[in-house]
């Protein structure tokens, strides 16, 4: 969008760095409540609104990139009385000035809100093809990989957790041969149990991906169709895309390069404020509290108690028990991850008349208290019990 001409008779704004879910459900949220300050956010993409969560199960559900899209940038700032700026990047924050650099123009604030997200984790990799590994990290990046798609048979995905297993089974459920690579003993493997992660890795080999666990991508080499991958135990295997899905790194050399503490993500407190005065994180940028959780309902509690922050209502974040639901409906599963690692699972497996359903059950040593649980396939249908459960301890 063209910068609308600035004006010394308007009041500072409050700007949001990000056009992602944090950032427009933040400005959503404050919006309910104060509808006269003037609102700013900035885009580094083109300010599109779309649930990241559904680019891992698009194919099976026949969205276009373009249908995954609710809303552009013009509609998203109407419907918020902002500016939204696209396409533009902010080169530096200037705390003790209340201003941020944007595309060399200083802009002032009230109040900051960094949404910036986070970028793909990139393994080490040898060979010539080792530049075409492909990150799906947002809609841009996922139209690029459709498109790829179109000519493509098979595909190996490195890396096997939440967003690597979920696009595995979407495209085996659109007719990909898949290959999924990681040197973890099982999927899942900072979600799920042992047990658990065995009892899935059967789940999806019986679906058809061919889960290579134990192992990483040493080097990529390019075919003159497609790839060859050599392994790290050796093994080599052929297919026509790699992309890799090894994780998220939080985008904090902004708040870094200004003085902010960082703690992994952007720190901030239980108020979603860093270290300095009046500028906010959330998102898969922050570490509230030393945590950070780049999962869709902890950035909705967030971006909800930022917003009666950011109206003179300081708000602390009071994280529910939040699940987290694995969308491979060759094998459901719904997790919610023990704080700390101390505990013991108890493991239940389900008749043979309920293929691949598990039950794990994490309880403190000391309170037997749960702390946690994994359901898979069929036991799904308990979560609801077992939330109420744990809410009520």
């Amino acid at each position: 969008m063209t910068r609308p001409a600035s004006s010394v008779s308007h009041p500072d704004p409050v700007v949001i760095v990000g056009s992602g879910l944090a950032g427009y459900t933040v400005a959503r949220e404050w919006r309910k409540l104060d509808r006269d300050t003037p609102l700013l956010i900035v885009s580094r993409d083109d300010g599109r609104f779309y649930s990241k969560p559904a680019l891992s199960n698009a194919l099976a559900m026949k969205k276009t990139p373009h249908e995954l899209a609710s809303f552009d940038a013009q509609a998203m700032a109407a419907q918020l009385d902002a500016r939204v700026w696209t396409h533009r990047q902010v080169e530096r924050l200037i705390p003790n000035e209340h201003a941020i650099v944007v595309d060399g123009q200083r802009q002032r604030y009230r109040a900051l809100v960094l949404a910036t997200g986070a970028d793909p984790r990139r393994a080490p990799i040898e060979g010539d093809g080792a530049g075409d590994v492909l990150s799906i990290n947002d809609l841009g990046e996922y139209a690029r990989f459709r498109a790829a798609l179109a000519s493509c048979r098979s595909v190996a995905i490195l890396g096997a957790g939440l967003i690597g297993c979920e696009f595995a089974n979407d495209l085996i459920a659109s007719g990909h041969t898949v290959s999924l690579i990681d040197p973890a003993t099982a999927p899942l493997a900072r979600l799920l149990p042992p047990e658990a992660g065995a009892a899935f890795a059967r789940a999806l080999s019986q679906a058809g991906v061919a889960v290579r666990l134990g192992c990483a991508a040493a080097s990529v080499a390019r075919l003159a169709a497609g790839y060859r991958l050599t392994l790290s135990d050796g093994a080599t295997l052929e297919a026509d895309m790699v992309v890799s899905a090894i994780g998220l790194m939080p985008r904090t050399a902004l708040a870094s390069a200004a003085g902010l503490r960082i703690e992994g993500g952007i720190g901030t407190d239980a108020w979603c404020r860093t270290s300095a005065p009046d500028v906010y994180a959330l998102g898969d940028c922050a570490a509230i509290e030393g945590r950070v959780q780049p999962y869709v309902l902890p950035i909705m509690h967030a971006a909800r108690a930022l917003a009666r922050t950011l109206c003179g209502t300081p708000t602390r974040v009071d994280f529910p028990v939040m699940p987290v639901v694995v969308k491979t409906p060759s094998i459901p599963a719904v997790v919610v991850a023990p704080a700390t690692p101390q505990g013991h699972w108890t493991i239940d497996t389900a008749s043979q008349d309920a293929p691949h359903a598990l039950r794990a059950i994490c309880a403190d040593l000391e309170t037997r208290r749960m702390t946690g649980f994994a359901l898979l396939g069929a036991a799904t249908a308990e979560k609801a019990a077992l939330l109420k459960q744990m809410a009520a301890a």
